[in-house]
């Protein structure tokens, strides 16, 4: 289990799963129920997510679609649950958990789905127990006093699908090389859950919850708990907004240097969600970094001509040392090591459904 407190204990945990995590090349074999349904939930659910999935190459449309199916029914699970159930459906996500990587999976297609991928895939069960841990920090209202804080919450929600995504992409590498790419991939989901933090501050403060660190707050004169009482905008609080987003944009100055040792197929749509994410700052601070009587978007036309520019990523370009051999944020050190171990001990060829029965 995953503590409520930022000194995670991620690194404490046991070698994860019943079974060996073990990746195959090849395309995903889903049953017809499986497929359609994690399709339908990545169509419906995110158009960014499922406008990045296009320019996938087509044997990683349907893992990452099994990959976001998980996701949204997770996130669905504790957002539908009462705040005195919360718990209960935390509990219950970690027992599908147990069956994902048991030796029976059951009879839910998204479980079943998204049980072949991570085995065929080797994502260890640390990745999406973070992700839980994640969602469970919002349902709470946890408090981010520092910017660590937040940067902890934004590898759980978001950095941790930029894992399993580079798992499908399966990166064939060495030892050193996995834990910069992992790394890199933590770096560009913090970036872009710190984006939507930015976007978002008023929405957020409506629900009652505030991302910002609160040290950062009160550097700046504002008291978080009367500011969360009556959230208006004003410029100190912009002056934050801004210091989160250029954080942001260090962050997505070191992706770069991962996306760039993608496979050359699976560069452009990763490239054009971090394109597409960045944007959403520039919009805000164009709009005087004022998010809370506004929300920044970044219109149709736009997102199209960064994802056609997004096709320029193919082509080989070493990336900077400096930022490629930049140190692992000290938040996502013991994922980036789980997940490198998994993909090292996994390396050998082995079936997507082994050992995935149904009961």
């Amino acid at each position: 289990m995953f503590d409520s407190s930022c000194e995670s204990t991620i690194a404490e945990q046991p070698p994860s799963g019943a079974w060996p995590v073990v990746a195959a090349p090849g395309a995903l074999s889903l049953e017809p129920d499986e497929a359609a349904l994690c399709q339908r939930l990545l169509a419906e659910g995110s158009r960014s997510f499922h406008a990045a999935s296009r320019l996938l190459p087509g044997r990683l449309r349907l893992p990452a679609a099994a990959v976001y199916a998980f996701c949204r029914v997770a996130d669905d699970a504790i957002d539908d649950a009462p705040p005195e159930r919360v718990q209960d459906a935390l509990d219950g996500l970690r027992r599908r958990l147990d069956r994902i990587y048991g030796p029976r999976v059951g009879d839910d297609p998204v479980d079943r789905a998204f049980s072949a991928v991570a085995r065929q895939a080797a994502i260890p069960r640390e990745v999406p127990e973070a992700l839980l841990e994640g969602f469970a920090w919002d349902a709470r209202g946890r408090r981010y006093d520092t910017v660590s804080d937040t940067r902890a919450y934004g590898l759980r929600v978001a950095g941790t699908v930029g894992l399993m995504m580079t798992c499908l992409m399966q990166p064939a590498t060495d030892r050193w090389a996995l834990s910069t790419i992992y790394a890199r991939a933590c770096d560009l989901g913090v970036a872009m859950q710190l984006t939507n933090i930015a976007r978002d501050v008023g929405e957020d403060a409506r629900m009652g919850r505030v991302y910002l660190p609160t040290e950062w707050l009160a550097e700046a004169g504002i008291d978080r708990d009367a500011w969360l009482a009556d959230p208006r905008f004003s410029p100190a609080l912009g002056q934050v907004v801004a210091r989160l987003l250029a954080e942001a944009d260090r962050l997505y100055r070191r992706a770069d240097a991962g996306i760039a040792m993608l496979p050359w197929d699976c560069r452009p749509s990763i490239t054009a969600a971090r394109r597409i994410y960045a944007d959403i700052g520039r919009v805000i601070a164009r709009n005087g970094h004022d998010s809370v009587s506004q929300r920044a978007f970044t219109s149709t036309g736009r997102k199209v001509v960064l994802g056609l520019s997004s096709l320029v990523a193919m082509l080989p370009r070493d990336p900077p040392a400096s930022i490629a051999e930049a140190p692992v944020l000290a938040e996502c050190q013991a994922l980036v090591a789980r997940a490198a171990g998994a993909r090292e001990a996994g390396a050998r060829p082995a079936g997507a459904r082994a050992a995935g029965a149904r009961s």
